[in-house]
């Protein structure tokens, strides 16, 4: 699969905590989304880990054709519905 699977088409609200890291899945597999659960095993994906700066909420991206990986930057609106 050279293509992320497209999981949703709007961002999903996750609650963060400062210090704490977290693995946002990049190949749209996940059944925890927008979280990795380890679905991209064996094929060319890896999760964006990132630690939250601070404790608040952050938009993360469904669609994976996000260009701030991990976080939503309206991508999403541009895609087609299907």
């Amino acid at each position: 699969m050279d293509k992320a699977k497209v999981a949703g088409l709007s961002p999903i609200p996750v609650n963060v905590n400062q210090g704490e890291k977290y693995a946002w899945c990049s190949c749209g597999l996940s059944s925890n989304q927008p979280l990795c659960d380890g679905s991209h095993k064996g094929s060319a994906f890896t999760p964006k880990v990132f630690t939250a700066e601070e404790t608040k909420t952050v938009y993360l991206c469904t669609c994976k054709a996000t260009n701030n990986p991990g976080f939503c930057d309206g991508t999403h609106k541009s895609l087609p519905k299907e």
